[in-house]
């Protein structure tokens, strides 16, 4: 795994620093507006803490429409790579809070990842973590079960490459299985409780896969 260069490290405390003056100037506005009471203390670090993560969903989606998450082999020292560890710190200190957490419902989950820039169709949910929500693409009435992962990146050694994963309509994606960088699954698949799908794996619709590695258990009817 590279190491996280200084300037890049230097770009995402300036994207901090501007997160947190919109919170925190944020909260100062609205407080004016708060009545004297025991609990106003309270209300404000629970305020300030919300306006923190919604200003830090805007600069991050403003960023990446600057600089955009591109698919491929990301090389050292370039543009891309700026954009890819900078989003990396982005989940690191502020968002993995938030998408590994028990406590927020699996239908706030999915206006979480919604906005962190998934896509995914009508009724579809999430039980599971999203790690690279710009690159996952998911259509309608797909469910992700509890702990299963879903991940866009390859890191091997100092290579990092980023690929997006395609799941399309009404799949079942089982708890605890991990779907790797670049797979793309059909609609109505199955994948079963604990398969590990390996990287650019392609299921076509109505398959059951299952194992580790991941290998078809059931053809298409």
């Amino acid at each position: 795994m590279r190491a996280i260069k200084p300037g890049q490290i230097a770009v995402f405390i300036s994207l901090l620093t501007v997160i947190l003056l919109l919170g925190i100037g944020s909260t100062a506005l609205l407080a004016r507006g708060l009545p004297p009471s025991d609990f106003r203390g309270v209300a404000l670090v629970l305020l300030a803490v919300l306006l923190i993560y919604l200003s830090a969903f805007l600069v991050y989606r403003l960023f990446l429409l600057a600089l955009p998450l591109r698919e491929g082999e990301v090389a050292e020292n370039s543009r891309d790579e700026l954009v890819a560890n900078v989003n990396i710190l982005f989940y690191l200190l502020l968002f993995n809070s938030l998408i590994r957490t028990y406590f927020i419902p699996v239908p706030l989950q999915r206006l979480i990842y919604l906005a962190l820039g998934a896509r995914l169709g009508t009724n579809t949910y999430s039980a599971g973590v999203l790690l690279d929500p710009p690159l996952t693409y998911i259509g309608s009435n797909t469910i992700i079960g509890h702990d299963a992962v879903i991940f866009a990146h390859v890191i091997e050694g100092a290579r990092l490459e980023l690929k997006a994963v395609h799941i399309g309509n009404t799949v079942t994606i089982g708890a605890k299985a991990v779907v790797m960088a670049g797979v793309q699954i059909g609609d109505n698949a199955i994948v079963s409780t604990g398969a590990v799908v390996t990287k650019d794996t392609q299921i076509a619709a109505g398959e059951v896969w299952g194992g580790v590695p991941a290998r078809r258990l059931k053809a298409a009817q």
